[in-house]
């Protein structure tokens, strides 16, 4: 596909990238090693205009396609995982909305996504149902003017500094995934508590925990689309979400693979660069062809959802998209340890660190075991 860059995509790689090398990379490190939530970050990423890259210009955003915003996380993620992660979880609850709210919940909810005002989250994810979504067992019931939940979320990344979390419960308990339906529910509201935080292996500096939903009152105007037809809703938003996450994906690999070349051009073993080595060169060849396979299917699922186009086709081509780039994360980010040697496998180099963090791309969004079952299906369907 061409992938020229327009005078605008180029201006705000641009500015990203120097931002990245200034402001990003001096922190990225201790991000993960803190393992606390970056509110200097945030707040750098809210004065830079790119929390709400992709919400329509009417609600505050910049209005940018899916296309130019996964360029972006590429460039972030090269260097800091995190920093990628907290403007992915601005994407993934405001795509919800997008997608199935009303005028009134658009309004409020996007502008404060947008300047960053407001914060979110996205809850399916249950102890016992990550990917079966029809395994879900919170329950909400309608009593009077609001909904009553009762359940518990696990995993819930953002949740421990959103300012409403959108959330996936059963209205019809017997109707399987046909009896879901989404809500936005605000995080003082009566009967929501963050219970245990999460002590993570990567993607330290955005928190993940659990959810707590005891009677929870959530307002009938905070229904989110038509009641049991949540399961269309997170399915479309996973849709969407699949090449950002893919992106981050590239970005990571892309930082590794960097790191691997500039240390084997000044590591010398046996009288030489150890870049010089055919065995180096092949696993960097092969590291870089993975890479840019991977980059391509990015670009095409963004490219796709820009367009519109829908379909089994579209569907398949976007679980490829983010399967194949994780898988190619995590083995690029382990390769990038093996050709930094001891070096690769200490907190003082960053490998260790992208290895820990692509680990978790495998898993979010549907496992990639789920997305090979979505690929098959796409193409046999």
């Amino acid at each position: 596909m061409d992938s020229t860059l327009t005078d605008e995509q180029q201006m705000i790689l641009d500015m990203v990238r120097k931002m990245v090398q200034q402001k990003v990379l001096p922190r990225a490190a201790q991000i993960d090693e803190e393992a606390i939530y970056p509110e200097d970050i945030f707040q750098l990423l809210r004065g830079q205009g790119l929390l709400g890259m992709a919400i329509p210009k009417e609600y505050g955003g910049s209005g940018t396609d899916i296309y130019t915003f996964c360029l972006v996380l590429e460039e972030i993620a090269k260097v800091c995982y995190n920093t990628a992660y907290i403007l992915v979880m601005t994407y993934v609850p405001q795509s919800c909305i997008l997608e199935a709210g009303n005028e009134a919940q658009k309004e409020f909810y996007l502008r404060r996504l947008a300047s960053g005002e407001y914060r979110g989250a996205f809850a399916t994810t249950e102890p016992g149902a990550g990917s079966d979504l029809g395994g879900i067992r919170t329950r909400a019931v309608l009593k009077g003017d609001c909904y009553i939940l009762n359940g518990r979320k696990a995993f819930i990344t953002n949740s421990t500094v959103a300012d409403f979390i959108i959330v996936f419960a059963k209205t019809d308990p017997d109707a399987g995934t046909s009896g879901l339906s989404a809500f936005i529910v605000d995080k003082n509201s009566p009967g929501l508590c963050i219970g245990k935080i999460e002590n993570k292996m990567g993607g330290k500096g955005v928190p993940s925990a659990e959810v707590i939903l005891e009677d929870c009152e959530v307002p009938e105007s905070n229904l989110l689309g038509e009641e049991n037809k949540g399961f269309g809703i997170a399915m479309r938003s996973f849709n969407r979400s699949r090449p950002i996450i893919g992106a981050r994906a590239v970005g990571l690999a892309q930082g590794a693979l960097d790191i691997a070349i500039n240390y084997a051009k000044q590591r010398e073993a046996f009288g030489k660069m150890i870049v010089s080595f055919q065995g180096i060169q092949f696993m960097i060849a092969d590291m870089a062809m993975q890479i840019e396979a991977s980059r391509q299917l990015v670009y095409k699922a963004a490219s796709l959802l820009d367009r519109g186009e829908q379909g089994n086709h579209v569907t398949g081509i976007i679980s490829m998209a983010k399967c194949f780039s994780t898988d190619v994360a995590m083995r690029v980010a382990i390769d990038a340890a093996q050709i930094l040697g001891a070096y690769g496998y200490i907190k003082d180099f960053p490998s260790e660190r992208y290895i820990r963090d692509a680990k978790s791309m495998q898993i979010v969004e549907g496992t990639n075991q789920i997305q090979r079952i979505i690929i098959a299906n796409s193409l046999i369907a």
